[in-house]
């Protein structure tokens, strides 16, 4: 029974993936508060403090092919367990830094490495023990990241003013290790020893050969530069709009809560089969960018509740998008090519995860403020959007 689709255990390693996920991205999109620390400790420009997150995101989305190979050669268990080792290594050598390279080489390059081997397996091992409730399943097991960022930011900033911001690093690698027994919850049943024969070919690379798989990667790639601007910016955007450190906090963890939501949500009506998952992909990608252009402009007369609106409805339409960028793959590729496309797909937007947040700290050096910023991250996202209509039999 629980080695067949929708088996029991299916629902164990949901749990795993809920909990492994909070503690990727939920982290990850949480760093915002110590992106105003570093910018004071260090005097240095927010272009170049905002290389450390982008360097940590790209290693991340780089490194997930790596984790699928890893799996053909060794059991998923070792490599999710292994990746949440690194991950809280990083973070506990980046509490040491000294200078921004050792954040670069710690937060980024270290925990990015963790974090890669990490995501990739969990989500393709959940997949394949589920056939029928796929979208919803990964709708559940993501929201973990809007409930780990709404009570995250809060919470680092806590830690920030109890502990500076090296106690709290030191506090967050600690945390990360959490991971390691996720990891161990993986049974190595048929289902998953299919998915993971399929990585032989390394990233599946005959895919790049296919229109459909090319355009959705490039639609991916376009949405990546600007997803995760608000994550790292939005704080420092508060902070400067005249709010205070919890008012700024409590904006990303707002726009956390109903990131479940959205989650929760799209999958549930996703699986309802009324609509086409890529449809509604494309809606709340449009929808995501629109939210994201008026977040600056919501806080230029001052309301705090404006702001705060506004980011509420980001966060629904950006959980929302989440689950469905992945459980569109299989449909494009199928499911016995899934593992080594979700790899491949995290390889090539890598160079937009790790260009995409220094874009908007260079807006920001120039203008001096943060509103082209995150009109230009917006615009991203709905340039993806656009892209999504141009796949074969989209219409």
């Amino acid at each position: 029974e629980d080695e067949t689709p929708e088996g029991g255990w299916g629902w164990v390693l949901v749990g795993a993936l809920f909990v492994s996920t909070s503690l990727v991205f939920g982290l990850m999109r949480s760093l915002g508060v110590f992106f105003v620390e570093f910018v004071q400790y260090f005097e240095e420009s927010a272009q170049a403090i905002s290389w450390i997150s982008s360097t940590g995101l790209a290693a991340q989305q780089f490194f997930s092919p790596l984790g699928a190979a890893l799996c053909n050669a060794y059991d998923a268990r070792v490599v999710v367990m292994a990746g949440g080792c690194l991950a809280g290594l990083g973070l506990v050598l980046a509490s040491q830094a000294t200078c921004l390279v050792h954040l670069y080489l710690t937060m980024g390059v270290i925990s990015g490495l963790g974090w890669g081997l990490v995501f990739t397996p969990m989500v393709a091992t959940v997949m394949a023990h589920f056939t029928r409730r796929r979208t919803l399943v990964l709708g559940v097991g993501f929201s973990s990241i809007g409930l780990s960022s709404f009570a995250f930011n809060p919470l680092f900033q806590l830690l920030v003013e109890t502990y500076a911001w090296r106690g709290a690093l030191l506090i967050l690698g600690a945390l990360s290790l959490n991971i390691v027994p996720c990891g161990a919850l993986i049974r190595r049943g048929p289902p998953l020893a299919a998915a993971l024969r399929r990585v032989a070919s390394y990233l599946e690379l005959p895919v790049l050969l296919e229109r459909p798989y090319v355009t959705y990667a490039l639609a991916v790639t376009l949405l990546n530069v600007g997803y995760f601007v608000p994550y790292f910016h939005l704080v420092a955007h508060s902070r400067q709009a005249g709010f205070s450190e919890y008012q700024a906090a409590f904006v990303m963890s707002a726009a956390g809560a109903s990131d479940i939501l959205g989650r929760v949500a799209s999958g549930w009506f996703s699986d309802l089969g009324h609509f086409r998952p890529v449809h509604l992909l494309t809606l709340w990608t449009a929808l995501a960018g629109a939210f994201i252009m008026l977040l600056p402009v919501s806080s230029l007369s001052g309301s705090y509740a404006a702001l705060m609106a506004t980011g509420l409805l980001y966060g629904f339409c950006s959980g929302a998008l989440t689950s469905l960028v992945f459980a569109v793959v299989p449909m494009i590729v199928g499911v016995p090519r899934m593992m080594g496309a979700l790899g491949l797909l995290q390889l090539i937007e890598s160079g937009a995860g790790l260009l995409g947040t220094p874009l908007s700290g260079l807006l920001k050096d120039v203008t001096g403020d943060y509103l082209a910023s995150f009109v230009v991250s917006g615009a991203f996202l709905i340039l993806g959007s656009l892209t999504l209509t141009t796949l074969p039999r989209y219409f």
